[in-house]
Protein backbone atom coordinates (compact mmCIF):
# COMPACT_ATOMS: atom_id res chain seq x y z
CA UNK A 1 0.00 0.00 0.00
CA UNK A 2 1.38 3.14 -0.65
CA UNK A 3 -0.95 5.39 0.33
CA UNK A 4 -1.08 6.23 3.74
CA UNK A 5 -4.62 6.77 5.34
CA UNK A 6 -5.54 9.95 7.49
CA UNK A 7 -4.27 9.70 11.33
CA UNK A 8 -2.07 6.33 10.70
CA UNK A 9 1.20 8.27 12.32
CA UNK A 10 -0.91 8.60 15.19
CA UNK A 11 -0.80 5.00 15.60
CA UNK A 12 3.20 5.07 15.57
CA UNK A 13 5.84 5.57 18.47
CA UNK A 14 9.40 6.43 17.95
CA UNK A 15 9.46 5.74 14.28
CA UNK A 16 9.07 2.13 15.27
CA UNK A 17 7.06 1.14 17.51
CA UNK A 18 3.32 1.06 16.66
CA UNK A 19 0.77 0.61 19.44
CA UNK A 20 -1.12 -2.72 19.87
CA UNK A 21 -4.68 -3.20 19.13
CA UNK A 22 -6.40 -6.33 17.93
CA UNK A 23 -6.93 -6.46 14.48
CA UNK A 24 -10.61 -7.04 13.12
CA UNK A 25 -11.17 -10.59 11.22
CA UNK A 26 -13.80 -11.79 9.00
CA UNK A 27 -15.15 -14.11 11.77
CA UNK A 28 -15.76 -10.49 13.69
CA UNK A 29 -17.28 -8.94 10.97
CA UNK A 30 -19.89 -11.69 10.59
CA UNK A 31 -20.45 -12.48 14.12
CA UNK A 32 -20.91 -9.36 15.18
CA UNK A 33 -24.08 -8.80 17.00
CA UNK A 34 -26.07 -5.32 17.08
CA UNK A 35 -28.75 -4.44 19.97
CA UNK A 36 -32.13 -4.46 18.59
CA UNK A 37 -33.91 -0.88 19.70
CA UNK A 38 -36.75 -0.85 22.17
CA UNK A 39 -39.03 0.63 19.73
CA UNK A 40 -38.85 0.11 16.43
CA UNK A 41 -37.47 -2.87 14.83
CA UNK A 42 -33.68 -2.85 12.98
CA UNK A 43 -29.96 -2.14 14.55
CA UNK A 44 -28.90 0.88 16.47
CA UNK A 45 -27.31 3.68 14.82
CA UNK A 46 -24.68 4.14 17.13
CA UNK A 47 -23.58 0.68 17.19
CA UNK A 48 -23.18 0.43 13.63
CA UNK A 49 -21.44 3.71 13.65
CA UNK A 50 -18.64 2.43 16.05
CA UNK A 51 -18.28 -0.81 14.14
CA UNK A 52 -17.39 1.01 11.08
CA UNK A 53 -14.99 3.05 13.31
CA UNK A 54 -13.42 -0.58 14.19
CA UNK A 55 -12.90 -1.22 10.77
CA UNK A 56 -11.25 1.51 9.99
CA UNK A 57 -9.27 1.50 12.55
CA UNK A 58 -8.22 -2.04 11.50
CA UNK A 59 -6.80 -0.28 8.46
CA UNK A 60 -5.38 2.42 9.68
CA UNK A 61 -2.98 -0.18 11.57
CA UNK A 62 -2.36 -2.42 8.76
CA UNK A 63 -0.86 0.90 7.15
CA UNK A 64 0.77 1.67 10.38
CA UNK A 65 2.45 -1.63 10.62
CA UNK A 66 3.02 -1.15 6.54
CA UNK A 67 5.18 2.26 7.86
CA UNK A 68 7.06 0.00 10.20
CA UNK A 69 7.90 -2.55 7.94
CA UNK A 70 9.57 -0.63 5.44
CA UNK A 71 11.88 1.21 8.42
CA UNK A 72 13.02 -1.62 9.20
CA UNK A 73 14.11 -2.48 5.26
CA UNK A 74 15.73 0.59 4.92
CA UNK A 75 17.70 0.08 8.48
CA UNK A 76 18.28 -3.41 6.85
CA UNK A 77 19.47 -1.85 3.55
CA UNK A 78 21.70 0.64 5.48
CA UNK A 79 22.83 -2.67 7.51
CA UNK A 80 23.95 -4.23 3.94
CA UNK A 81 25.26 -1.07 3.40
CA UNK A 82 28.23 -0.93 5.66
CA UNK A 83 28.78 -4.76 6.12
CA UNK A 84 29.58 -4.21 2.12
CA UNK A 85 31.57 -1.32 2.93
CA UNK A 86 33.26 -3.11 6.20
CA UNK A 87 34.08 -6.01 3.71
CA UNK A 88 36.22 -3.88 0.72
CA UNK A 89 38.27 -2.43 3.24
CA UNK A 90 41.50 -3.67 3.12
CA UNK A 91 42.92 -4.92 6.69
CA UNK A 92 45.67 -2.98 8.51
CA UNK A 93 49.24 -3.80 8.01
CA UNK A 94 50.43 -6.05 10.72
CA UNK A 95 52.86 -4.95 13.38
CA UNK A 96 56.61 -5.45 12.98
CA UNK A 97 57.56 -8.94 14.26
CA UNK A 98 60.53 -11.14 14.17
CA UNK A 99 61.68 -12.95 11.09
CA UNK A 100 60.97 -16.09 12.34
CA UNK A 101 57.21 -14.79 13.25
CA UNK A 102 56.44 -12.25 10.31
CA UNK A 103 55.19 -15.51 7.64
CA UNK A 104 52.70 -16.19 10.43
CA UNK A 105 51.28 -13.48 11.33
CA UNK A 106 51.08 -12.32 7.40
CA UNK A 107 49.03 -15.83 6.12
CA UNK A 108 46.38 -14.93 9.26
CA UNK A 109 44.57 -11.89 8.59
CA UNK A 110 44.68 -13.07 5.02
CA UNK A 111 42.85 -16.00 5.65
CA UNK A 112 40.33 -14.10 7.72
CA UNK A 113 40.12 -11.45 5.45
CA UNK A 114 38.87 -13.99 2.69
CA UNK A 115 36.59 -15.08 4.75
CA UNK A 116 35.46 -11.81 5.62
CA UNK A 117 34.91 -10.88 1.49
CA UNK A 118 33.07 -13.83 0.57
CA UNK A 119 30.42 -13.93 4.06
CA UNK A 120 29.68 -10.60 4.25
CA UNK A 121 27.86 -10.22 0.71
CA UNK A 122 26.41 -13.42 1.07
CA UNK A 123 24.76 -12.98 4.41
CA UNK A 124 23.47 -9.16 3.50
CA UNK A 125 21.93 -10.60 0.25
CA UNK A 126 20.46 -12.84 2.05
CA UNK A 127 19.23 -10.36 4.76
CA UNK A 128 17.99 -8.20 2.08
CA UNK A 129 16.02 -11.29 0.28
CA UNK A 130 14.35 -12.48 3.96
CA UNK A 131 13.50 -8.72 4.73
CA UNK A 132 11.86 -7.97 1.23
CA UNK A 133 9.88 -11.32 1.44
CA UNK A 134 8.43 -10.91 4.65
CA UNK A 135 7.76 -7.13 3.76
CA UNK A 136 5.83 -8.15 0.74
CA UNK A 137 4.34 -11.37 2.12
CA UNK A 138 3.28 -8.93 4.99
CA UNK A 139 1.77 -6.31 2.31
CA UNK A 140 -0.05 -8.64 0.62
CA UNK A 141 -2.05 -9.98 3.59
CA UNK A 142 -2.60 -6.85 4.42
CA UNK A 143 -4.57 -5.82 1.27
CA UNK A 144 -6.31 -8.69 1.14
CA UNK A 145 -7.34 -8.52 4.68
CA UNK A 146 -8.04 -4.97 4.53
CA UNK A 147 -10.36 -5.47 1.25
CA UNK A 148 -11.80 -8.52 2.68
CA UNK A 149 -13.02 -6.53 5.94
CA UNK A 150 -14.03 -3.14 3.83
CA UNK A 151 -15.97 -5.69 1.39
CA UNK A 152 -18.06 -7.71 4.09
CA UNK A 153 -18.65 -4.25 5.86
CA UNK A 154 -20.35 -2.95 2.99
CA UNK A 155 -21.99 -5.77 2.45
CA UNK A 156 -23.40 -5.86 6.18
CA UNK A 157 -24.40 -2.17 5.43
CA UNK A 158 -26.04 -2.51 2.70
CA UNK A 159 -28.19 -5.53 4.09
CA UNK A 160 -29.08 -3.44 7.40
CA UNK A 161 -30.43 -1.27 4.51
CA UNK A 162 -32.27 -3.53 3.02
CA UNK A 163 -33.66 -4.82 6.53
CA UNK A 164 -34.62 -1.29 7.80
CA UNK A 165 -36.80 -0.50 4.46
CA UNK A 166 -38.08 -3.64 4.04
CA UNK A 167 -39.44 -3.01 8.00
CA UNK A 168 -40.49 0.43 7.20
CA UNK A 169 -42.41 -1.48 4.33
CA UNK A 170 -43.68 -3.27 6.35
CA UNK A 171 -44.75 -0.70 9.45
CA UNK A 172 -46.50 1.62 6.38
CA UNK A 173 -48.35 -1.30 5.27
CA UNK A 174 -49.84 -2.30 8.46
CA UNK A 175 -50.66 1.47 9.33
CA UNK A 176 -52.32 1.74 6.37
CA UNK A 177 -54.58 -1.25 6.69
CA UNK A 178 -55.76 -0.26 10.20
CA UNK A 179 -56.13 3.26 9.30
CA UNK A 180 -58.66 1.70 6.40
CA UNK A 181 -60.23 -0.32 9.16
CA UNK A 182 -60.44 2.59 11.58
CA UNK A 183 -62.22 4.40 8.58
CA UNK A 184 -64.57 1.44 8.01
CA UNK A 185 -65.03 1.32 11.92
CA UNK A 186 -66.23 5.23 11.60
CA UNK A 187 -68.61 4.52 8.75
CA UNK A 188 -70.22 2.24 10.47
CA UNK A 189 -70.72 4.06 14.01
CA UNK A 190 -71.86 6.87 11.42
CA UNK A 191 -74.77 4.72 9.91
CA UNK A 192 -75.62 3.73 12.92
CA UNK A 193 -76.17 6.81 14.65
CA UNK A 194 -78.02 7.87 11.66
CA UNK A 195 -80.49 5.02 11.64
CA UNK A 196 -80.72 5.33 15.76
CA UNK A 197 -81.57 9.29 15.07
CA UNK A 198 -84.20 8.42 12.28
CA UNK A 199 -85.62 5.11 14.68
CA UNK A 200 -85.78 7.57 17.47
CA UNK A 201 -87.81 10.72 15.76
CA UNK A 202 -90.69 8.15 14.10
CA UNK A 203 -90.62 6.66 18.25
CA UNK A 204 -91.70 10.21 19.31
CA UNK A 205 -93.63 11.41 16.74
CA UNK A 206 -95.79 8.56 17.13
CA UNK A 207 -95.49 8.70 21.21
CA UNK A 208 -96.85 12.70 20.59
CA UNK A 209 -99.89 11.80 18.04
CA UNK A 210 -100.84 9.37 20.55
CA UNK A 211 -100.88 11.24 23.43
CA UNK A 212 -102.96 13.65 20.83
CA UNK A 213 -105.19 11.29 20.27
CA UNK A 214 -105.58 10.19 23.41
CA UNK A 215 -106.07 13.75 24.69
CA UNK A 216 -109.13 14.72 21.66
CA UNK A 217 -110.90 11.01 22.43
CA UNK A 218 -111.22 12.43 26.34
CA UNK A 219 -112.21 15.39 25.82
CA UNK A 220 -115.18 14.27 23.31
CA UNK A 221 -116.08 11.73 25.81
CA UNK A 222 -116.68 14.55 28.48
Amino acid sequence: MSDRMPGARDLIRNDTEVTTMTLLTADDVLNKKFQATKFREGYEQDEVDEFLDEVVEAMRQLEAENADLKAKLEAANRRIAQLSEGASVPSAPASPVSPVQAEPAMSMPAISSGDSGAQGPAAASGMLELAQRLHDEHVANGKAEGERIVTEARSTGEQIVREAEDQRNRTLAQLEKERAALEQKIDELRRFESDYRTRLKSYLQNLLANVEDGGESSISGL
